[in-house]
């Protein structure tokens, strides 16, 4: 393939982060050499070089894309509704779709941790996945602060069974549809619906809960 032209500073680096995800997931991090990485964008190993310095840059990269498109997500529902509530429900729901529509890029994280450990969870962490997780917490306090949240739980416990709850039905609903009393193994938006409810109860004053639920 011939090098393509690049006609705009930002559209070469974007072609670069294209490549770079679609080749670390298919064949994980180690396996994936600069080479391989200029011939799939189409560019020179040059010009990658001159927007990051190493591989490792360019992974961290990726990841860094993904962490502010989560971060996007987030700020997209807090931007649409006036409750905490329905902020939760929307989020979530978006969560789980981000994580389907990028099955190799979750894979590969996934992959990464399981390998490597404790260094590159920490990195992932530092790229931005603690920020998104930080602010989906600061959401919870302020649901908190506003009484529309019972005051007596732990936010981040929620915001780890909340993400979590989408993170197993990502890696688990292949096998799900094989469970007799499972129905929403087809339906991530009504298993989402349905955790965030679960959970909302137990969040929800005593005094709010019916109107909630209505």
């Amino acid at each position: 393939m011939g090098e393509l032209p690049l006609t705009l500073e930002g559209e070469g680096r974007q072609r670069i982060l294209a490549a770079a995800e679609k080749l670390f997931s298919d064949k994980a991090f180690d396996a994936v050499s600069m080479n391989a990485i200029a011939l799939q964008a189409g560019i020179s190993k040059a010009n990658i070089y001159h927007y990051f310095p190493n591989k490792d840059a360019l992974y961290l990269a990726v990841l860094r894309a993904a962490s502010r498109n989560l971060r996007k997500l987030l700020n997209d529902a807090v931007d649409a509704h006036g409750t905490v509530v329905d902020v939760l429900r929307h989020f979530a729901r978006c969560h789980l779709q981000a994580l389907l529509d990028r099955p190799e890029l979750v894979r590969l994280v996934w992959r990464e941790l399981l390998e490597k450990g404790a260094p590159r969870a920490r990195e992932f962490a530092e790229q931005g996945f603690a920020d998104v997780f930080s602010a989906l917490v600061a959401v919870l306090e302020s649901g908190q602060a506003r009484g529309e949240l019972r005051a007596d739980f732990n936010p981040a416990l929620v915001a780890t069974l909340m993400l979590g709850a989408n993170v197993f039905f990502f890696q688990s609903r292949d096998i799900l549809r094989h469970y007799p009393a499972v129905a929403f193994a087809d339906d991530p938006a009504g298993y989402d619906a349905g955790i965030v409810e679960i959970l909302l109860r137990g969040m929800i004053p005593e005094s709010s809960a019916d109107t909630v639920r209505a």
